[in-house]
């Protein structure tokens, strides 16, 4: 009996060599072929892989399986990251992207994520149409596929996506105000897929894990403080940097850090790639948000006279409203965030490129631009976190929940609960709590906001206290 494979929130994830195999993966892209062919979409699609163990292996696998069933491949030799793939859709006409990777899992982990013609995530509903499709087994030999007539043919063609994304980039951003400012930067590629890309635009920057690592070091590649402690650091040792930029292993997501190694974490920096979009380039559209993120998003883009939305966590549920709406920004607690002018996709490097041409263009450090935020929002800090418990805890906090048990959190009463996805907690203007389950493992997460980090840790403590006694 072949494994079951699922798609989760972000593509199909799965421990390489366990579920993860070559079996598997050209499971899931014969699936992908016989649901391109009857879609009516561009037979073309985009392949490529990240930095992770037997990434080319894997995509030379897809790419079999597409060309034996007559699809065009547009192939990257070498790793790129997910807008890399997602930004080649949408440029070369293709139905569909597909990139191998399991963006910031830990390296043990390997990942397929399907990419739309538009450049972003492929709808929820069209990847289960997929997911339904996936055989026990191909039907033909695949392994002895040989790629260099299909090479020959034209239907397999090399395509460096990383030199069309530079471009692209190139194209959009005043690089020489980063580039002449006197800024001194730092990005943190976290051994992902980004690591060349800053190397070729910004060649002053200061870089760190921007090596070929597929192991990333034994660190999982997500960009938080906790995973990001060398960097920290780095810049607090250095005493000389004024901003640091992390990505993930797929490079879609960001993480940030000011001159003094504080973390910065996505809540402001959706807050400042606004104003900047609103206040100094005189941009319109659209606000959405995911649920666990700050209200005070809201209350930015009600000062500046635009709509806002709040969706489910996902950014595929973002995404799908970025390209049936005009959205300035859509973003997400977790580090996703897209903007308008680029594709509706997470990208991690063009948010950090926003923020340091907002630097340089403005001449003031990162910390002063979150005060000009911090004058029409109020300031606030935020954490998250995430409590391993036994399955049946989790299932009666859930039930709790949904039962309307918690009227007060210790000396903070609940005045309202938005139940979007999750469970959010407001006791007032500048203070909130929200509880959401893991779909997948014995976790539940939770995530405070108040005007200071003590109370923000006193919420998640009484939270934790109240949860586990």
């Amino acid at each position: 009996m072949a494994t079951k494979i699922k798609f989760g929130t972000d593509g199909w994830r799965a421990i390489i060599a366990e579920e993860f195999t070559v079996e598997n993966v050209a499971r899931v892209a014969y699936a992908t072929a016989q649901w391109i062919k009857k879609s009516g979409l561009d037979q073309r699609i985009a392949v490529g892989h990240d930095c992770r163990f037997a990434g080319e292996l894997f995509a030379d696998t897809v790419s079999k399986i597409l060309l034996q069933e007559g699809i065009e491949v547009k192939l990257s030799r070498g790793f790129v990251s997910t807008p890399m793939i997602s930004l080649a859709a949408n440029q070369l006409s293709c139905g569909l992207g597909i990139i191998l990777t399991a963006s910031h899992n830990p390296p043990s982990y390997n990942g397929f994520k399907l990419k739309a013609h538009y450049g972003g995530p492929l709808t929820p509903e069209k990847v289960q149409e997929i997911e339904d499709i996936i055989p026990e087994t191909v039907p033909f030999d695949y392994a002895s596929v040989d790629l260099d007539p299909f090479m020959a043919s034209g239907q397999l063609e090399i395509v460096d996506f990383e030199t069309r994304y530079v471009k692209h980039i190139e194209a959009h951003f005043d690089l020489d105000a980063i580039r002449n400012s006197d800024l001194n930067l730092v990005y943190d590629a976290m051994y992902g897929a980004g690591q060349n890309v800053i190397r070729r635009i910004l060649p002053n920057v200061q870089l760190l894990h921007c090596e070929y690592n597929p192991s990333f070091y034994g660190q999982a590649p997500e960009p938080i403080q906790k995973n990001l402690q060398p960097l920290e650091a780095y810049i607090k040792q250095k005493g000389n940097i004024h901003c640091a930029l992390a990505t993930d292993g797929d490079a879609d997501r960001i993480g940030l850090y000011n001159g003094k190694g504080e973390f910065i974490d996505s809540h402001h920096i959706i807050l400042l790639l606004m104003h900047y979009l609103v206040n100094y380039k005189h941009q319109t559209g659209k606000v959405v948000t995911a649920f666990s993120t700050t209200p005070r998003v809201g209350q930015l883009a009600k000062h500046y006279g635009l709509e806002s939305e709040v969706v489910k966590i996902g950014f595929k549920y973002i995404a799908g409203i970025m390209v049936e709406e005009d959205v300035l920004i859509g973003g997400e607690e977790s580090g996703g965030i897209a903007v308008k002018g680029h594709i509706p996709e997470r990208d991690g490097i063009w948010m950090g490129l926003i923020i340091w041409e907002f630097m340089s263009k403005s001449g003031k450090t990162l910390d002063e631009l979150i005060a000009e935020v911090y004058a029409i929002v109020g300031a606030f800090k935020f954490e998250r976190n995430d409590l391993h418990l036994t399955e049946a805890l989790k299932n009666e906090v859930v039930a709790n929940c949904n039962n309307n048990k918690y009227t007060s959190f210790g000396k903070y009463t609940v005045r309202e609960v938005g139940t979007i996805d999750g469970w959010k907690f407001i006791f007032d203007d500048n203070r909130w709590l929200m509880i959401r389950a893991s779909g997948t493992e014995p976790v539940l997460r939770t995530y405070a906001e108040a005007p200071t980090l003590e109370e923000v840790r006193e919420i998640l403590k009484i939270t934790e206290d109240m949860i586990r006694n």
